[in-house]
């Protein structure tokens, strides 16, 4: 039997750090960005715990902007 999981991507430079990714998040993989901007000059969000991504892509359906892609991957 094949495990899902997940891999995010996250255009670092479209983000604004709304932060509903964090919250629609059920393993915590995403985190803001501690003391960095983008060239907008927002902070963003990052995956910091890229493992435990289940590829549910929550965080990518609460993304005003678009900016999450999240890709399924059978183990």
């Amino acid at each position: 039997m094949s495990k899902i999981s997940g891999a995010v991507e996250i255009d670092t430079q479209r983000c604004k750090g709304c932060l509903l990714c964090v919250e629609a998040c059920p393993k915590n993989v995403l985190e803001p960005a501690k003391n960095k901007v983008n060239a907008r000059g927002y902070g963003y969000v990052l995956a910091v715990r890229e493992e435990e991504c289940i590829g549910c892509a929550s965080c990518g359906i609460v993304c005003p902007d678009g900016c999450i892609t999240v890709y399924r991957l059978k183990e």
